[in-house]
This record gives C-alpha cells, structure tokens and sequence, in this order.
C-alpha cells in the first residue's frame, strides 16, 4: 500500500467510518486480494454494498478481527 493510500485510509477512519476494500485491507493487515475471497468463501469480515461499491465499516473490521483473538495455539 502506498504512502497515499495509508494517508487515505488514516484520513477516512476520522471522517468516515467506511473503508474501501484497500483501506479496510491495510487496517486488518491482510491483502486486498485475501478480501476479496472472502467475500466469496465466507469467513471474513462483514461487508456493505453502497451501489456497485464495496464498503467495510471499521467496527464490523474491529468485531471480526476481535472474534479471531486467541489465549494459545490450542485454542479453537
């Protein structure tokens, strides 16, 4: 991710608290690519469509990153 696209998505969770799928991306540290089969597959994030556009607000990221914290590698 670009330097641009960190200041974008940085400038987009203070004013707006949707994130595209590069900035939504970058806030769970995942590719962009990673995403967008999960939205295939399932298992990731939930996700909004605004029009033709993709839209992640930034406590469905939170809840979902939050549901996978682990104790230990034993954990289910």
């Amino acid at each position: 991710m670009t330097n641009d696209e960190n200041e974008r998505a940085a400038r987009a969770k203070k004013g707006s608290p949707f994130l595209d799928t590069a900035q939504a991306a970058h806030y769970v540290g995942l590719s962009r690519r990673t995403l967008e089969k999960m939205r295939v597959v399932g298992g990731g994030p939930k996700f909004r469509k605004h029009g033709r556009y993709v839209r992640y607000h930034i406590d469905d990221l939170d809840a979902w990153s939050e549901g996978r914290a682990k104790r230990s590698t034993s954990d289910e």
